[in-house]
């Protein structure tokens, strides 16, 4: 594991600041990059672990906050009330101004000297996971990990069709990990979203863990599942690993 670094940075979109948690390896040379992105909770201590935990294998990573024009500096638990304002907050983001927060946390990155500009991953978790589903359609992220993403086959935020129909816009490989056990995500969904990844050649491996729930990779949330957790972990260190 490497010695790492953390700032608390800022991105620029425009006129819009974005807080974003950076992490970064320490050593010489260069280093592939890694964009995070939160769970309805926002940036908070399970998210800027991960983010840790990637600067110390080696990659350049970055949690850019996607509430930031909802709610500027939100952060939060998993008590039910946390729950449910995450999601007022989730319902008033827009597919658009995601990708363009996004684009402009990967731009931020390649200003960084430290850093390899031949493409970035990325990984998201609950609306990050459906969020980091949009993103795999940026020209330069290379690798997804999107994490029980919900409503990527009936949803898009801001309205629209749902987020599985830009399937064919994805521009590099893509893994999805799902609990069996997620009644936010039925079974029918997860199939679709595999065929649809079949249907357009997208490279792309779908994790289904029995016994899963939903949030089963965060060691803060009570559903953690450990097992499923190290398996995912390890798919996407080899994911990365192999693309960027």
């Amino acid at each position: 594991m490497l010695e790492i670094q953390t700032d608390r940075v800022q991105i620029k979109n425009e006129d819009l600041a974005i807080d974003a948690y950076l992490a970064t390896p320490q050593g010489k040379g260069t280093f592939p990059a890694v964009v995070v992105i939160q769970e309805i909770f926002g940036v908070n201590d399970h998210i800027r672990d991960i983010t840790r935990r990637f600067a110390k294998e080696g990659y350049v990573a970055i949690a850019p906050a996607i509430y930031q024009r909802q709610a500027p500096g939100f952060e939060t638990g998993y008590t039910e009330k946390d729950i449910e304002i995450g999601r007022v907050y989730k319902n008033q983001t827009k597919a658009s101004e995601l990708l363009s927060d996004i684009q402009a946390a990967i731009d931020y990155l390649y200003t960084l000297p430290q850093v390899k500009r031949t493409g970035v991953g990325c990984i998201g978790f609950c609306f990050g996971g459906h969020v980091a589903y949009l993103a795999a359609t940026l020209a330069d992220i290379k690798a997804t990990a999107s994490f029980y993403g919900a409503g990527i086959t009936t949803w898009s935020p801001g309205d629209g069709e749902p987020t599985v129909t830009r399937t064919p816009e994805i521009k590099g490989t893509i893994y999805a990990f799902f609990g069996m056990e997620d009644a936010s995500i039925p079974v029918e969904q997860v199939d679709e979203i595999e065929a649809a990844l079949q249907k357009y050649n997208i490279p792309h491996r779908v994790f289904r863990y029995s016994g899963a729930d939903h949030g089963f990779f965060c060691d803060q949330r009570a559903s953690y599942n450990q097992q499923a957790a190290e398996d995912a972990w390890k798919q996407v260190l080899e994911l990365f690993s192999a693309t960027l």
